[in-house]
């Protein structure tokens, strides 16, 4: 045996060699083939059409100047120049502020769909002047029956999974509408919904603001077909290869008839001898029981989504006395200003309480957008989004403070946190006795995140009446095949956590984002404006009512003036980072105000000069002439009046 061994070894070594040698012979023939397909399929990408399809030449107005529009009879401003005209084109034709505001919502589902899509959320306030009342509309969904803190936790889910079935909340926006139209309006659901279906059918053209949310890279645009591919549909035209293009013409024939049976259901009921209030009925009775529920219940049937009929059957929005606070300008004319915004489902409580916490400061004599003046909004503005952590969520499970939050007392106290320094990270939540505050986990971002979201409404009539919407939500999870609805991602908005006040629950409301303002001046309506922005939302209205009523700026220059926003409140959307001390800056205020602020301790990043991630402001203010309806350069915002 001894002698063997010697022998063995080479011819041993002489096999593996053997071996080793088929491996990389093979693994070498692999991969010439994949650089063979790889090149066949790069030369077919290179001759496939990747420019416009139909490209319609229409003039972008997103970052060019406005001119306000004033007039005596009616007003609009919305998030696009064809929801705007929709509104007005109602009024024009009898309707009042409430029809005008239904048109320009399912105008906006059309022409800003990736950020404020049907049936979404639709915060609503609204002015009524029969009644001289300012009422807040819940737009806002709720978590279905089966959505619990456990269920996630079963499926390993720290926080809501983005682009998944299982961050869809329930649809609101067919709701508001037919409240909006039932309770105040004049028209039929035919009437209002002609021209979106309309403009869905012809096409319109791309905005800048569009481009920007759906402008993917080659990668994007293919992982976007594999994983989203009935989103991919709508807005790629099922055309991986293809970039959307600025100016090209785009249509939404499947949402158009999902609308279309909408129309017909109202048909139906009135040919069967049915009032106008039981016709639009059927219509919102159809959309949650009839065609467009099948669908959404076959898409999560199918993806192992939580839905039940249920669920669509028994949802219902409804109608709520808003939260308010009388605020006087300091430095001013001495004028009180009662501010009016949606309840706890929303951010808005910040904006009355940012705004109290203001009234201890001489903000005049600091002047508009000094050093000094930024960071006394900034930290009034901290101060209040930490309390909005704490404190704030949908009133239906949460016992909010607001009576405490909103009083001159309180305010009075977080004003006394303010200094000379930044707080460099959020500072803590007031103390409010009988109630245990809830500390956000701070978690730090991989990149630069910002959710971009939501479109704005503002419509007002001949007869005094005003209604704001702020619509929201965007292609993030599988849209309903064949109906053109998206769902959205907005669950993402709920925390897992159990103490926070925005924690999941079933049946309950995240706290969303988008929220609407009225302000009312020494008693008598002023003002209603609202915005897209996420987070930025009170941070840029705050700033703009500020411009207006401190400086007394002129409403188009206290809409265009340049805006500051922190990143250190934790974001809304999960997985909810934050940069604590971050400071952004549109240039012109960078370059006048970034080293003092850095030297306050802020990290400041400068930004381009009305960029749309500073919010994109839409406000109709009254005064003894009429209307002055106003629109923000940052996105294709549009204001009309006659």
């Amino acid at each position: 045996m001894g002698s063997a061994i010697p022998f063995v070894f080479p011819v041993r070594s002489l096999l593996y060699l053997h071996d080793m040698r088929r491996f990389f012979s093979v693994l070498a023939k692999i991969a010439l083939v994949l650089v063979i397909l790889a090149s066949i399929l790069a030369i077919l990408y290179a001759f496939l059409p990747k420019g416009p399809k139909d490209p319609t030449g229409w003039d972008d107005p997103t970052g060019e100047a406005r001119v306000p529009a004033r007039g005596t009879e009616f007003a609009a401003v919305t998030g696009t120049p064809w929801a705007t005209e929709a509104a007005m084109s109602t009024m024009a034709d009898g309707g009042n502020a409430f029809d005008a505001a239904v048109a320009a919502l399912l105008m906006l589902n059309v022409t800003a769909g990736e950020a404020s899509s049907s049936p979404g959320i639709a915060p609503t306030i609204v002015y009524d002047a029969a009644s001289q009342e300012v009422v807040s509309y819940v737009g806002a969904g709720t978590a279905p029956a089966a959505a619990t803190l456990d269920l996630y936790a079963s499926k390993g889910h720290e926080t809501i999974p983005d682009l998944n079935i299982l961050a869809q909340l329930l649809p609101a926006s067919p709701d508001v509408m037919i409240r909006l139209l039932a309770d105040y309006g004049t028209k039929s659901f035919e009437e209002v919904a002609r021209p979106a279906i309309r403009g869905a059918r012809e096409g319109f053209p791309v905005t800048a603001t569009m481009h920007k949310n759906l402008d993917f890279s080659l990668i994007e645009r293919v992982g976007f077909s594999v994983l989203l591919p009935y989103n991919a549909k709508v807005y790629l035209d099922g055309q991986w290869w293809r970039p959307l293009h600025r100016g090209d013409r785009f249509t939404r024939p499947d949402l158009a008839e999902t609308w279309q049976t909408m129309v017909d259901a109202e048909h139906d009921a009135l040919e069967s001898g049915a009032t106008r209030s039981e016709a639009l009925l059927a219509v919102r009775t159809h959309f949650y029981e009839g065609a467009p529920a099948q669908a959404i219940l076959a898409l999560h049937e199918k993806k192992g989504g939580l839905f039940t009929a249920a669920d669509l059957a028994n949802y219902r929005g409804r109608w709520e006395t808003p939260y308010s606070a009388t605020w006087s300008v300091p430095g001013r004319d001495g004028s009180d200003y009662e501010v009016y915004t949606n309840t706890g489902w929303t951010q808005g409580l910040v904006v009355p309480l940012a705004l109290n916490i203001l009234e201890h400061v001489d903000l005049e004599s600091l002047g508009h957008n000094s050093p000094a003046y930024v960071h006394a909004v900034v930290q009034a503005l901290d101060l209040a989004l930490a309390d909005r952590e704490a404190y704030v969520g949908d009133p239906a499970f949460v016992d909010v403070p607001d009576e405490t939050l909103l009083s001159d007392a309180y305010a009075e106290s977080r004003n006394r946190l303010m200094g000379s320094e930044s707080f460099r990270r959020l500072p803590a939540p007031g103390v409010i006795e009988g109630y245990e505050p809830w500390i956000p986990p701070e978690v730090r971002p991989s990149g630069e995140s910002i959710q971009t979201d939501t479109s704005q409404l503002v419509v007002a009539d001949r007869a005094g009446n005003i209604v704001a919407i702020t619509p929201s939500d965007f292609p993030k999870s599988p849209m309903i095949p064949d109906t053109g609805m998206t769902l959205g991602n907005r669950m993402v908005q709920f925390r897992l956590d159990e103490q926070s006040p925005t924690s999941l629950e079933p049946g309950k409301r995240p706290r969303v984002t988008p929220h609407a303002v009225m302000v009312a001046r020494d008693g008598e309506p002023w003002l209603a404006f609202n915005t897209p922005g996420g987070d930025m939302q009170t941070q840029a209205l705050v700033q703009v009512l500020l411009n207006l009523t401190v400086f007394g700026m002129d409403p188009q220059a206290a809409i265009d003036s340049p805006r500051f926003r922190s990143r250190s409140v934790p974001s809304s959307f999960a997985p909810h980072e934050a940069e604590p001390g971050v400071l952004w800056l549109e240039r012109p205020l960078h370059e006048r105000t970034g080293i003092e602020l850095a030297a306050r301790g802020y990290e400041v990043v400068a930004k381009p000069t009305w960029y749309n991630d500073f919010g994109s402001v839409g406000a109709i203010l009254r005064d003894a002439a009429g209307w002055t309806a106003v629109a923000d350069p940052r996105e294709a915002t549009w204001a009309m009046s006659r």
